[in-house]
Parts: C-alpha cells; sequence; structure tokens
C-alpha cells in the first residue's frame, strides 16, 4: 500500500516529481509552514479582533510562538525526522525566539516607523499593512531564516530512511 506521500507524488506532474523527490525536506518543510500560516493567521487575527486590539505586535508575537509550537512537532517528527538530542528543544526554542523577532520587524517597521496605522491612515489600509508586513514579509524572511537554521543547529541528526537510495521506488504511477 502506498504511503501518503506516494500517492500525493503520483498526482504530481511526472517532470516535477523527480525535483520534488530530491527536495522532499524542503517540501515538507514548506506544507508544514503553510499550515502553520494559516494557523497564525487565524490566531492573529482572533486577538488583534477581540482581546489584543490595541497590541497588534503582541497579538502577532503570541500567534507565532502558538503556531511555531506545532511547527516543533510537525518538523520533527514528518520534515526532518530527527533522531532524540538533549538540547535539540533548548535550540529549536532558541532559533524559534530569534525567529520570532524577525518576524515582528516588519510589522513594527510598518507601524511605527512608516506610521500605517490610524488615524494617519484608514482602518482598511492599517490592516492591509499589517497583514502584508506581519503575516507575509515577516512570515517569508522568518521562514527563510528557520529552515536555514534547523538544518545548520537544531535537526543536524536525522533518522536513517526507511528504505535505502538505491532500493527506493522510482515515483512512476
Amino acid at each position: 500500500m502506498p504511503s501518503p506521500t506516494q500517492r500525493a507524488l503520483a498526482k504530481v506532474p511526472a517532470g516535477l516529481r523527480p525535483f520534488l523527490v530530491r527536495h522532499r525536506r524542503l517540501v515538507k518543510f514548506l506544507m508544514v509552514g503553510g499550515l502553520c500560516f494559516a494557523l497564525t493567521t487565524v490566531l492573529d487575527f482572533t486577538l488583534k479582533f477581540t482581546v489584543l486590539e490595541r497590541k497588534p505586535v503582541v497579538a502577532l508575537t503570541v500567534a507565532t510562538v502558538a503556531g511555531t509550537a506545532v511547527s516543533y512537532v510537525l518538523n520533527r517528527q514528518w520534515s526532518f525526522r530527527a533522531t532524540g538530542r538533549r538540547r535539540e528543544a533548548l535550540l529549536f526554542v532558541l532559533v524559534s525566539a530569534v525567529a520570532v523577532v524577525v518576524n515582528d520587524l516588519p510589522l513594527i517597521a510598518s507601524r511605527y516607523l512608516l506610521e500605517l496605522r490610524e488615524p494617519q491612515v484608514t482602518a482598511f489600509t492599517q490592516e492591509v499593512a499589517d497583514f502584508l508586513s506581519g503575516m507575509v514579509v515577516g512570515t517569508f524572511v522568518a521562514m527563510l531564516f528557520r529552515f536555514w537554521a534547523m538544518q545548520r543547529w537544531v535537526f543536524t541528526r536525522t533518522a536513517e530512511p526507511a528504505v535505502a537510495p538505491a532500493e527506493q521506488p522510482q515515483w512512476i504511477p
């Protein structure tokens, strides 16, 4: 019985399959990131329009920390398939703390340096600027930093593959 990954690859155009197989760690990382991006966006808007209405940077930070916690579990178990290391969780927390700051910087710049906030701009413009700076630009830059740092310092020892590279099936449906 094919794995979920094999079933998904069977639906991808044949010319793209070798690239996806060759860069599967990156593809998995991006899939986890997409899920966590959606979770962070929902939490950010929920907090921003309720209990943290006057504190958009705090709302983004709380949402990003929650998304990061989910990403740790998914990246460790699936994207990087890491074997246990004593310092792994501490290193993940340190890298993630830096990434949260990196994620917040574009929102801080948008709100407080460029003054894209009420009353200087309309409420709609403020929300668009917040989303683009915090969720799009901030998340993108933090994602690049996280992928590099996770491979470099956190998930350095990966589990042995279930199938030796020479025995891996060709992804042809």
